[in-house]
C-alpha cells in the first residue's frame, strides 16, 4: 500500500502547480493533434510519384536523423529501458502510419480521419487487456460521446473505396495499441528515445522501396513540403509522447480526437468544405466530452487522495 507521502507525490494537492500539471496532458495532446493535421494536409497534397513507402521513409528517416543531430551529440539515444518493447512499439507505429497514409491518399481526408479516430476505443480495449486498467462507466460514456461527435462531423457514404476504409480502420487499431504502449514506455523512457526507435524501425521497413525507386524533391515547393512533413511529425510525436506521461492511453486518445475538428476547419478554410450543423454539434461534443473526461479524472484523483488521508 502506498504511503501518504507517495500518494501526495502521485496525486498532488490542488494549487497553482497542480493546475499546471493537470493541463499538461490535454495541452500536449491538442498541440500534437494540430500538428498532425498539418502533416496530413501536406501528405494529401504530395505529388502522386511519392508513394506511401516514399512518404514513410522521408518522414521516419528524416525524423531519426534530425533527432540524432539535435539530441545525440553527447550520449547514446538508443540506450533505453525495455528495448524489445521499444522495438515492438516502433513496429506497431509503423503499421499505423503506413495504413493511415494509404487511407489519406485513397479517401477524402475527412473520411480517413474519422475512421482513424476509432483508435480511442482500441486504446481503451488494449489498456484493459494488457495493463488491466479500470475504466468507469462515466469514462466509457465520454468515449462513446466522442465517437458520436466524430461520426456527426462528416457524412458516411458507402461508395468510397473499401480498401481505403479498411486501411483507415487498421490504422486506428494499431494506433490504439501504439498509444497504449507509449503510455507505459513513457514512465521510464524519454519522448526522444521512444520516437527515435519508431523512426529507426520505420526507416528500415520502408527503405527497400525507396532505395529501389528513389524520389528526390524537384522544386523548392516540394522541398518545403518534405521538410514540413518531417518537422511537424517530429514535434507532434514528441508532444504526444510527453502527453502520455500525464494521462493514460485511452484518455490521450480522446484528447487527440480534436484533430477531427482541426481537419474540419482546414477543410473549410483551404478546401471550401460546406459547413453544416454536423460540424458545430460534432465539434462541441468532442471538445466538451474531452473536458468532462479530464474533470472526472481530476475528481477521481482528489477523491483517492482524500480517502488515503482519512
Amino acid at each position: 500500500m502506498e504511503t501518504t507521502v507517495q500518494q501526495e507525490k502521485k496525486y498532488p494537492k490542488k494549487g497553482r502547480l497542480c493546475i499546471d500539471v493537470d493541463l499538461m496532458g490535454p495541452l500536449c495532446m491538442i498541440s500534437a493533434a494540430l500538428l498532425f493535421t498539418m502533416m496530413s494536409l501536406l501528405v494529401k497534397q504530395m505529388d502522386p510519384r511519392y508513394t506511401v513507402w516514399h512518404i514513410g521513409f522521408i518522414r521516419l528517416a528524416g525524423g531519426g536523423l534530425l533527432l540524432l543531430a539535435i539530441f545525440g551529440r553527447h550520449h547514446n539515444l538508443y540506450r533505453g529501458n525495455n528495448i524489445p518493447m521499444l522495438i515492438f512499439r516502433g513496429c506497431t507505429g509503423t503499421v499505423a502510419f503506413i495504413a493511415s497514409v494509404t487511407a489519406i491518399r485513397l479517401l477524402p481526408i475527412s473520411t480517413s480521419v474519422v475512421i482513424f479516430y476509432s483508435f480511442p476505443v482500441f486504446a481503451a480495449l488494449f489498456g484493459a487487456i494488457i495493463y488491466k486498467e479500470r475504466i468507469g462507466l462515466s469514462q466509457i460514456l465520454c468515449i462513446l460521446m466522442v465517437m458520436a461527435g466524430v461520426a456527426l462531423l462528416f457524412d458516411f457514404k458507402f461508395s468510397v473505396n473499401l480498401f481505403g476504409q479498411c486501411m483507415a480502420l487498421m490504422a486506428g487499431l494499431f494506433a490504439g495499441l501504439t498509444v497504449t504502449l507509449v503510455s507505459s514506455l513513457r514512465e521510464q523512457n524519454g519522448s526522444v528515445i521512444i520516437y527515435l526507435y519508431f523512426c529507426t524501425v520505420g526507416a528500415v521497413v520502408t527503405s527497400p522501396v525507396f532505395i529501389l525507386n528513389p524520389v528526390i524533391p524537384a522544386t523548392s515547393v516540394e522541398w518545403l513540403m518534405v521538410t514540413g512533413i518531417i518537422v511537424t511529425s517530429l514535434i507532434a510525436q514528441l508532444l504526444m509522447n510527453q502527453g502520455f506521461f500525464y494521462c493514460r492511453g485511452w484518455e490521450g486518445g480522446v484528447y487527440m480526437s480534436s484533430e477531427t475538428l482541426f481537419t474540419s476547419v482546414a477543410g473549410i478554410v483551404f478546401m471550401n468544405d460546406h459547413v453544416s450543423w454536423r460540424f458545430w454539434v460534432g465539434g462541441s461534443i468532442i471538445l466538451g466530452s474531452g473536458l468532462l473526461l479530464n474533470w472526472l479524472r481530476l475528481n477521481a484523483r482528489d477523491h483517492l487522495l482524500h480517502s488515503s488521508t482519512e
